[in-house]
Parts: C-alpha cells; structure tokens; sequence
C-alpha cells in the first residue's frame, strides 16, 4: 500500500500519461487536483515512486511514466465506482432502444459502439447455440454441386454453412432442395442445433441428390464453434508507435479462438482488468483487457471487452463494458 501522498501522485502521473501519451514532469503533477504539496517535494515522492516499481523515467531529463504495476495500482485503487458520462450513457441507451433483428448483426453492431465509446477494439463473443433452438431451416443452391444451409435460432441467430457435394454426385434439382430442405425442418425445428448431428437419414426412396444434401448438411455444421465479434480494429494503428506491434496486435486479433480463450482465461482468475504481461501472451506486453460477462436470464454466457494500449482509459473502459454488457444481456433476454 502507498501513503495518500504517493498514492494521489501516482494517480496524477497515470491519468496525465493516459491523455497525453508524453513522459509527466513535477510541474504538472504539482499543479494537479489533490497534489497540495511542492514541485520539489513531487520530485522526491516520483523518484521513491520509480524506486519501488511503480514509474519509469524514459530519459534522463524526461518525465516519468507508469509502469505495469503502476496501472495495476491505479485500477485497483480508482476511487470510486465508474460511470459513464451522461451523453455516453444516451448513446447506450438509444442504441439499445433501436437495435432489433438478427443476432450477429446486433452483436457485430455493438461491438462498434463499445469501441466508440472507448476509443479502443472491442470485443464480444455471441451466446453458445445451446441455449436456443431451431426456428427454420433453408437449402439454397449455390452451384450444380454446392448449396448453403441456413438455420435461424429463436435467440435470433442466423448459421450458415456451405454444403459441397463433391465432383461425383449427381447434379441436385430443385426437386431435391426441396426434399432435403423439408427432412431437416422435420428434425431439427423445435430442436437444439446438436440435433443436426444424429439427424436420421431421409427415408428410402429418396433421391440420391437430396440424400446427399442431407448428408452432407450433416457434416458442414460445427457445433463446437465460437462466435467473436470485434469492433474499432482500426483504432489501434494510432494507439502504437511501432507498425510490427499494430501489426501483430491486428493479427492476433484475427484468430478467433486464441481470443476466444484468452477473455475467457482472464475471468476464470477472477480478472476484469489483464494488464500487460497478464494476459499471458507477449504479443499483448504492451496491451490491457478489459473484459466482463454478460447474462440472459441470469446466466453468463458471453463477454463483452476492449483492447488496448497500457495507458487507456480504465475508468471509462470499465464503465462502458459494465454498462453494455448489462444492456447487452438485458436486450437478448427480452428477445
């Protein structure tokens, strides 16, 4: 623990670095809210500050700038609760006021207005399929040989998969489509989305073609895949000096999995905030996460979070996660 002294310094040095991106001098901390004390005494206190781990001094004759632990010590000593500014809590409010219809489109949308609302990416990974079931089931031909499968769930999701019969099948009709189109309907609407794994096969007599297109529908759909829905990526070209760091960042934000994992990591160890080296990945040494989930109906099942450098705003990061998360999970509860 730090004195209120060293405590309300360090606090002026992180939310100056995090609104100019420029090395602090004691002059301004001095002249800081809260700081009633001399440039010669903040000197002293931000050189015992350095000392311990909590600033770093670039240059010789530059200012100080906040380390990791000194982030951490700043998030977890924010004085009070954040909330968001009037103005950004109308744009939530509108936003979610307006927004209908299909799940990724809302979900994809959000993610947009989190990153405008933090100046960062934003990311959301969509509720498991599990939870919803199947409202109606299309075929569309594509090609002579390809079609692709649409289902929409009742939580307002929209799946789509390609159906490739392969260079040796028989050319499906219409006809077939249509057969095909009717037997899934037949098992999967009412159904969890798995059902499409123990579909049963058409019965005989049906053309190879639409059998095929059963079949083959069967295995173009994969149950176990995660939704991620990421916002604002071109914000993060200015919030870095170095172009391979944008560039590495931006890449990894392009595996979905690996974020998939990583927000969902940073919670099980009880984290809303993963600052530099905790998120467990080197190319994020020089980002943080902040992440929270969301709930329908009272149970968790997604995350909304935003990406960004070390020196973003935690205070609002915080508060506009908090605050679209709960509206998030609010609107797809009332469905």
């Amino acid at each position: 623990m730090l004195d209120e002294r060293k405590a309300t310094i360090l606090r002026a040095v992180v939310e100056e670095y995090i609104h100019t991106a420029l090395p602090v001098g004691s002059g301004h901390v001095a002249s800081a809210p809260g700081v009633a004390v001399s440039s010669a005494t903040v000197r002293n206190e931000m050189a015992s500050l350095e000392q311990e781990g909590f600033l770093a001094q670039p240059h010789t004759s530059a200012g100080r700038i906040p380390t990791q632990a000194g982030y951490r010590y700043y998030v977890d000593h924010l004085a009070t609760r954040p909330t968001l500014d009037k103005a950004s809590a109308q744009q939530v409010k509108a936003f979610f006021d307006r927004t209908h219809g299909e799940l990724e489109r809302m979900l994809a949308d959000t993610s947009r207005l989190l990153s405008g609302l933090t100046g960062t990416a934003a990311v959301i990974t969509g509720p498991p399929h599990e939870t919803a079931v199947v409202r109606s089931v299309q075929l569309v031909g594509l090609t002579a040989r390809m079609a692709l499968l649409v289902v929409v769930l009742s939580n307002g999701a929209v799946e789509k998969a390609t159906v490739d019969l392969g260079g040796d099948r028989v050319e499906p009709s219409d006809e077939d489509l249509a057969r095909a189109t009717a037997h899934l309907a037949t098992h999967l609407v009412g159904h969890h989305l798995d059902a499409l794994a123990t579909l049963p096969a058409p019965p005989e007599g049906t053309p190879e073609s639409a059998a095929a297109l059963v079949d083959a529908a069967r295995q173009a759909h994969d149950p176990d895949g995660d939704h991620l829905y990421v916002g604002g990526t071109d914000r993060m070209a200015g919030a870095f000096e170095a172009v391979e760091q944008v560039r590495e960042v931006l890449g990894l934000l392009e595996q979905q999995l690996v974020v998939v994992s990583l927000l969902r990591d940073v919670l099980d160890r009880g984290l809303q905030v993963a600052i530099g080296s905790e998120t467990g990945m080197t190319t994020l040494a020089e980002c943080s996460i902040v992440v929270a989930p969301y709930e329908i109906e009272g149970e968790a099942v997604g995350t909304v979070g935003v990406l960004g450098p070390t020196r973003m705003d935690y205070a609002q990061a915080l508060a506009a996660v908090a605050v679209v998360g709960k509206r998030l999970g609010r609107r797809l509860s009332e469905g």
